[in-house]
C-alpha cells in the first residue's frame, strides 16, 4: 500500500528529525536577548544563522534587514504557479533573558532533551516554531517532488519582539513593497 501525502510528510520528518533538532539546538545556543544591549552581537548572529539556514533550505531570496535596533530576517520563495496565493509567516528570533537561577533545571542556552522534550530558551517561543517552517518546506518539497512550494512563501522574522517591537512598524512601512 502506498503512503498518503500526510504519511509521506510524517515519514520525512521522522527520518530527518535528528539533523533538524541538531540544527535547532545550535540556534538555541545563541543568546539572542534583544532586551539586553550586551547581547546585540548575539541577536545579529541569530539573524545571520537563520538567514543561512533559509538559504540552505532553498529560499531564493533571503535578506537580513537592519533596524536602529535588532535586525529582522526576510525570506521569499515564490510558487512556480503564478496563480498560487502567497502566505506570510511572522515570527521572531529574539528571546527573553534567562539564567539558571530563574528556576531552570539546566542552563537555558544549552539545549537538553529530557523525557523526549527539548528544553532551552527559545525552543517554544519562538525559534522552535520559526525553524519548524524550514522542516515543513523541506518535507513538502521532498515528498511532492516539487521544486518550489505550492504557495508563495514570505517569512518576516523580527529581532525585537521580546523588547516590544520598537522598530517593527517603521520597518514594515519602509519595506511594504
Amino acid at each position: 500500500m502506498s503512503q498518503t501525502p500526510d504519511d509521506a510528510v510524517r515519514t520525512y520528518i521522522e527520518q530527518h528529525s535528528t539533523a533538524f533538532l541538531d540544527d535547532l539546538a545550535e540556534w538555541l545556543r545563541i543568546p539572542s536577548v534583544s532586551a539586553q544591549p550586551v547581547h546585540a552581537p548575539d541577536v545579529r548572529r541569530s539573524a545571520d544563522w537563520l538567514a543561512a539556514k533559509l538559504l540552505e533550505t532553498g529560499f531564493p531570496t533571503v535578506e537580513v534587514w537592519p533596524t536602529p535596533g535588532a535586525p529582522a530576517v526576510f525570506a521569499h520563495w515564490p510558487s512556480d504557479d503564478p496563480e498560487a496565493p502567497t502566505v506570510l509567516v511572522y515570527g521572531h528570533h529574539d528571546v527573553q533573558p534567562a539564567a539558571r537561577e530563574d528556576g531552570w533545571d539546566s542552563e537555558p542556552f544549552e539545549p537538553v532533551v529530557r523525557d523526549g522534550r527539548l528544553y532551552a530558551r527559545g525552543a517554544a517561543d519562538d525559534k522552535g516554531q520559526v525553524f519548524f517552517h524550514t522542516l515543513g518546506v523541506r518535507a513538502h518539497l521532498a515528498t511532492t517532488g516539487r521544486t518550489a512550494p505550492a504557495v508563495g512563501l514570505k517569512l518576516l522574522i523580527e529581532g525585537e519582539e521580546e523588547s516590544g517591537s520598537p522598530h517593527f512598524r517603521a520597518l514594515v512601512e519602509e519595506r511594504a513593497d
